[in-house]
């Protein structure tokens, strides 16, 4: 039984880190991808373990369920990371919607991102509606990924809203695809 060199340092130092606290010490708002559709700049006031207090612009205050949220990065890119969001209709056309149960979600091995993440391999996301994102992974933690978009733009999507993690090739990097093809093992970073 091998292990990956450095993902345990890495875990140690990151897993517990959240864009949340990053965003809320920021003091500035965010723009957030929301199921339905929904894309709203806010600023976290609080950030609560299942949900965010935020003040909504122009809106007023309201409490976001954090299963709600997609995908988030700061305001200043935003212009510039909606035309690099395409939607795939055939996922959209499945009506998915938030998967409240851990074990139901479409899961990603930390084994299977750290390789991707170390190697700057360029990798497709695909969200539950149907959002689809190109970049490379830049960091990651228990609940979210940081992805760097066409440009560098850094975008965090959450590991909850995530329906699909392919590389260039069409290589799948779900739990259920690689239980059994262990891409991790084939890493130059792999130590048996």
């Amino acid at each position: 039984m091998g292990h990956l060199l450095g993902l345990k340092e890495y875990l140690d130092e990151h897993y517990n880190r959240s864009v949340f606290d990053q965003a809320l010490d920021s003091k500035q708002p965010w723009e957030f991808h929301l199921h339905s559709y929904r894309v709203a700049r806010a600023t976290i006031l609080e950030n609560l373990t299942y949900d965010l207090k935020v003040d909504m612009k122009g809106q007023g205050e309201e409490v976001l369920p954090k299963i709600q949220i997609k995908l988030l990065y700061q305001v200043d890119v935003a212009e510039s990371v909606r035309p690099l969001i395409k939607i795939d209709e055939k996922i959209k056309a499945f009506g998915l919607s938030p998967i409240l149960s851990p074990a139901r979600r479409y899961f990603i091995k930390n084994k299977s991102i750290f390789p991707l993440m170390r190697e700057k391999q360029v990798v497709f996301f695909a969200l539950l509606e149907g959002e689809t994102l190109r970049g490379i992974i830049a960091g990651f933690n228990r609940y979210e990924i940081k992805v760097n978009l066409k440009g560098g733009i850094p975008v965090t999507i959450l590991r909850h809203s995530v329906y699909d993690l392919r590389d260039k090739k069409g290589r799948c990097f779900l739990k259920s695809f690689q239980e059994k093809h262990k891409d991790w093992e084939k890493s130059e970073l792999f130590v048996s």
